[in-house]
């Protein structure tokens, strides 16, 4: 409980400095765009971590992102821009080489069964003080139809950002 209500304060606070205006874009894109370690309650081999970024871009600069039943929309806070400053909690696990992040709250990113997630970085400091990026490919993620989760996959750490979070 006290995790659900911390994770809660902590999104809240988050996203309450960065309000959604037609003719404001976030401005803080790269400083933005983090990863924040949750703490250990048990080891479940699953890294919780909450995922800080800016994504999605305004109507009015797109003509259609997202192909539903044959026809394009535009949908808001998904895809490539920094319009949006959202936040997501995900448990991280790696096996082997590959790499993959399931939210572990149904609605963070959108009450959608669809997730167009954009090509990011997220700076990342690990257990020794190293500073490295948690980097996520662009991809199109399906509710899981049963936990009602998103499930990221082709996640890669390095010591430089991968993509440009714009």
């Amino acid at each position: 409980m006290k995790k659900v209500l911390t994770l809660t304060l902590l999104a809240a606070l988050l996203l309450g400095a960065c309000e959604k205006d037609e003719n404001q874009t976030a401005t803080q894109g790269q400083t933005l765009n983090r990863v924040i370690l949750l703490p250990d309650e048990e080891k479940t081999g699953a890294q919780s971590i909450l995922l800080a970024m800016t994504i999605g871009h305004s109507s009015r600069d797109c003509k259609g992102c997202i192909m539903i039943d044959g026809h394009i929309f535009h949908v808001d806070c998904m895809g490539n821009g920094n319009y949006c400053a959202t936040i997501a909690a995900v448990q991280l696990q790696q096996i082997g080489t590959a790499v993959t992040a399931t939210t572990t709250d149904t609605f963070d990113l959108t009450s959608e069964d669809f997730f167009l997630m954009p090509d990011r970085s997220l700076e990342y400091v690990d257990e020794k003080e190293n500073h490295i990026f948690l980097n996520v490919p662009e991809q199109m993620v399906y509710r899981d139809t049963t936990s009602l989760q998103f499930t990221f996959t082709g996640l890669f750490f390095s010591e430089t950002a991968a993509y440009s979070n714009y």
